[in-house]
């Protein structure tokens, strides 16, 4: 076993290096200019797209339901947990880097929901399959590139999708309600299969209840901490600022560390280039590829401007207030602790409710993602036999070691955004013209 996290911790070191992190945020920027701060400039009605009503087009599910299900599966325990360890390890500063790589992360969640909607098939049910193993085959036609994005994307699933989330929300519960591990793998593995089972249309269901509720929720507990606690929202934010250009409080007090783990975690938050949304996004119905563009990218908005700079300033002003310190915590425990401080009686449940539901929604949201990745390597046959292993991975992510399970989901994680990033890159042509034609077919009134 110690072999095993040693040869992990390698191979994420080595992924999540720094050339990893220049493709990542580096396409984002690329994209930005290439569509002209698209995602800036069309956010009023990339929302509106979100929260209106729309003619019935082709397609699985509504567009609504395709954001939140791809927000169930980005909303979870990154955005606690991880947002915790980017602090613990990069400083405060390392909340400024998450910002910045979820405002260039729009633009990339707006490429890979184009080309999810644009290259999409029907399979033997009838049913859309698309995301990244499709556009790079029909667009680039590179089958051997999709294949290795699929079989990545099948891996990544059994540990940021199931494991990581289910060992999360096995500790919180254990840390505050003093329940074993084992017990409480019996009950979210039992509650996972019961909407797994049923298919993209019952996860979309169930994440169309949970993602408003348990995001709201959340949001609202921060808030109620932020605003009872306003004198230290200005040092808490000047902190952040000026620790990610310092280095400060970070490990080894390097500017990098800040860096480093803002940006991993900021990405294994919102999963902006991962390419795990646009396979959500393919279900969607829709009349053009760059609304379903638009939808996609308010998921990267509201998981990280949104909820982990909720989590992330609560935790900088309880960094103030312990006489800037940490302490020996770190992950859900540390999120926890500052809540539970700032919030006495409430504000450690508002937390640990929100991993439940948070972790338990992702939980959802990428059995989808890992099915069709599985399917697309070895066939519809296949559904039933990975939904059966991806719920018994759920179980073993509450029993099992978390240093090694966050490895695993780290590495294979990076691993599948590196084919996904040869894809948007190379197909920016097409996502850009795909956006000129959608303004100039609204204009003309083409579109609505």
């Amino acid at each position: 076993m110690q072999n095993l996290q040693s040869l992990m911790e390698t191979l994420s070191g080595w992924v999540w290096g720094p050339y990893m992190l220049v493709l990542i945020v580096g396409t984002g920027i690329f994209l930005t200019f290439r569509l002209l701060f698209w995602q800036f400039r069309m956010l009023p009605l990339a929302f509106k797209q979100v929260f209106g009503k729309h003619p019935d087009h082709s397609g699985d599910i509504s567009q609504f339901a395709s954001l939140m299900t791809a927000l169930s599966a980005t909303i979870g325990t990154g955005n606690i947990a991880g947002v915790a360890t980017a602090c613990v390890l990069g400083g405060p500063g390392a909340v400024f880097w998450m910002w910045m790589t979820a405002l260039f992360g729009m633009a990339t969640k707006y490429g890979e929901g184009v080309l999810a909607v644009k290259y999409r098939v029907k399979n033997e049910k009838g049913e859309m399959s698309g995301g990244p193993m499709y556009y790079i085959e029909r667009g680039l036609k590179w089958k051997w590139l999709a294949l290795i994005f699929a079989l990545f994307g099948t891996l990544a699933s059994f540990g940021i999708g199931s494991s990581v989330q289910s060992n999360t929300v096995a500790l919180a519960v254990e840390n505050s309600l003093g329940i074993e591990t084992w017990m409480t793998g019996i009950i979210i593995t039992a509650f996972s299969a019961l909407v797994i089972l049923g298919g993209i249309k019952s996860i979309s269901k169930a994440s169309s209840v949970i993602v408003p509720i348990m995001a709201v929720g959340y949001v609202a507990g921060g808030l109620i901490i932020i605003l009872n606690n306003l004198e230290l929202v200005v040092p808490a934010l000047k902190m952040i600022f000026t620790y990610a250009f310092t280095g400060e409080a970070a490990v080894g007090g390097a500017i990098g560390a800040a860096i480093r783990y803002g940006v991993a975690r900021g990405v294994f938050s919102n999963e902006a280039g991962m390419g795990s949304a646009p396979i959500a996004a393919a279900a969607a119905k829709t009349d053009h590829p760059a609304r379903q563009g638009l939808v996609s990218m308010t998921g990267t908005f509201i998981d990280t401007i949104i909820v982990c700079s909720i989590t992330g300033i609560v935790l900088v002003m309880g960094y103030i207030m312990a006489g800037n310190s940490f302490g020996d915590q770190t992950g859900a425990v540390l999120t926890i602790g500052v809540f539970d401080k700032l919030l006495p009686g409430v504000g450690g449940w508002v937390v640990t409710f929100g991993i439940i539901f948070f972790a338990y929604s992702t939980i959802l949201g990428w059995s989808y993602y890992g099915e069709k990745c599985a399917t697309y390597l070895l066939g519809e046959k296949f559904v039933l036999p990975y939904r059966i292993i991806y719920i018994a991975t759920v179980f073993i992510g509450c029993v099992a070691t978390l240093d090694l399970v966050w490895l695993f989901a780290d590495t294979f994680n990076g691993l599948m955004a590196v084919p996904n990033l040869i894809g948007l890159l190379l197909l920016s042509g097409v996502i850009a013209k795909e956006s000129k034609d959608f303004i100039a077919r609204r204009k003309s009134g083409e579109l609505y």
